[in-house]
């Protein structure tokens, strides 16, 4: 029989999946469309795709996940500390939690999730 401790910790893990969960949907729907808009204008677009591909890499970890679908989850939503709009700091805000995310995970981020990432702002900035 479980302890209360033991429960808790599975009803946490629980909600955990499932706020991953809905993150990742919202990740889903919204990236390409925000990234399309402004792939040209972002320093930090490759480290943002090559995140992206990790996050979403079969062979990635629960807890790399996590970390890597809130931090794109900040950059998708559009209520976050600085507002998206105002010029030039707007997105300072979401390369720092992206930042923050890729330094606790950087060995997960793979040679291939990079080359993947180049070829989709290649892409992007091709259409665009």
């Amino acid at each position: 029989m479980l302890s209360w401790h033991q429960s808790a910790s599975w009803q946490d893990a629980a909600a955990l999946a499932r706020r991953i969960a809905a993150d990742e949907e919202t990740v889903r729907r919204g990236f390409w469309r925000k990234l399309k808009r402004l792939a040209a204008g972002l320093p930090f677009a490759e480290d943002l795709l090559a995140a992206y591909y990790c996050a979403f890499d079969r062979q990635t970890p629960l807890k790399v996940k996590a970390a890597l679908i809130g931090a794109l989850a900040y950059f998708v939503l559009p209520a976050d500390a600085i507002p998206d709009v105002l010029p030039m700091i707007g997105y300072t805000d979401d390369a720092a939690v992206l930042a923050a995310a890729i330094k606790l995970v950087a060995s997960h981020i793979t040679a291939d999730h990079h080359q993947a990432a180049r070829h989709a702002l290649a892409r992007l900035r091709d259409t665009g």
